[in-house]
């Protein structure tokens, strides 16, 4: 039978709050682990690393890793190791991407960079990448390290090709697809993926963790470019825009492209990557947006990811770490309606 819910009815309890109280045993473990691999004689290292490590991100996808272990239940205990390398992968790219993108802030704070500039932000993003790497060594899964070192490499294109096609207003749908599933989808994929392999699931297991973590982590990027214009009702609060400035071309932009008249795309290629580009300007782009309904549209396909993200959980048992995981796919699409 399957678990697919209606998308459009969100959890009564919180889901994120549910997996994070499911998983807490295993991610005081894991907290441990990140905090110990952070330090250092350098003094530089563990300071900027635990900036950004403690700045308030829940740890969504290290807590996938060990609700994938849980779900299958015959763990050896690499599940922290992997979930600890996963994190470190994470941060270690937004410590590059804010250089690249050259952002002022992170998660409601100075971005790293801004304290202690872009040579330090790239160095400790690659202190995290090795130590990531060495904690993947540690378990001796060939296999699993297989799985994470993939995802490092895609990522990495995935950021290089969303880079080339910075304010390219020739960028298709198919385009942005391959960007998110490279720069985003890809880790959520793996971190689900060596989840189930550390907890023992066999290659149907394997294969359904990470089909959900990939649909999942679709449907999360999707939400976020539409957030980034006030989500489905287009309303602009503070610091939203910054795709806009930085010319990343994301679906709602795409769309609008497509459908927009000659002056519309006028005025969208004049505040596409422009950094200096007015509340008005971008308030102008978002009436675009919502004349074409291309924020809707950007949502309704996160919606299609996340249905394909539930329905991939359809042949495993039933369980309430596997409720919790279909619930946390519904919460996640629900943050911008």
């Amino acid at each position: 039978m399957s678990v697919l819910p209606q998308i459009n009815e969100v959890p009564e309890v919180n889901p994120v709050e549910r997996l994070i109280a499911a998983t807490a045993d295993d991610m005081a473990r894991v907290n441990a682990l990140i905090l110990e691999r952070a330090e250092s004689h350098v003094d530089m290292v563990p300071e900027l690393a635990r900036y950004l490590i403690e700045s308030g991100g829940k740890r969504l996808r290290p807590m996938l890793t060990v609700a994938a272990a849980t779900l299958f239940g015959k763990g050896d205990g690499s599940a922290t190791n992997f979930a600890a390398a996963v994190e470190f992968m994470h941060n270690a790219t937004l410590l590059h991407d804010d250089v690249v993108d050259e952002s002022d802030m992170r998660r409601g704070k100075p971005a790293a960079r801004m304290v202690w500039g872009n040579k330090a932000s790239i160095l400790v993003g690659d202190f995290l990448l090795g130590q990531a790497f060495m904690m993947m060594v540690e378990t001796r899964d060939v296999d699993a390290l297989g799985v994470l070192s993939a995802a490092s490499a895609v990522m990495a294109e995935g950021e290089v090709f969303q880079l080339a096609k910075t304010g390219d207003l020739e960028t298709t749908a198919a385009d942005y697809a391959e960007v998110i599933r490279a720069k985003t989808a890809v880790l959520f994929e793996a971190a689900c993926e060596v989840g189930a392999m550390s907890g023992g699931a066999d290659e149907a297991g394997r294969k359904a963790l990470a089909l959900y973590g990939l649909e999942l982590g679709n449907a999360f990027q999707l939400v976020d470019d539409a957030l980034d214009y006030g989500g489905q009702s287009g309303t602009l609060g503070k610091n939203v825009g910054d795709d806009l400035r930085e010319g990343k071309m994301t679906l709602p932009v795409i769309l609008a492209l497509q459908s927009a008249s000659e002056s519309e795309r006028a005025l969208i290629a004049a505040a596409l990557g422009n950094a200096e580009a007015t509340d008005l300007e971008v308030h102008q782009v978002v009436a675009i947006f919502n004349r074409y309904e291309t924020l809707k549209k950007t949502l309704e396909k996160a919606q299609e990811h996340a249905k394909a993200a539930i329905s991939a959980l359809d042949h495993l048992p039933e369980s309430e770490m596997k409720s919790i995981l279909a619930d946390v796919v519904v919460h996640s699409v629900s943050r911008a309606s």
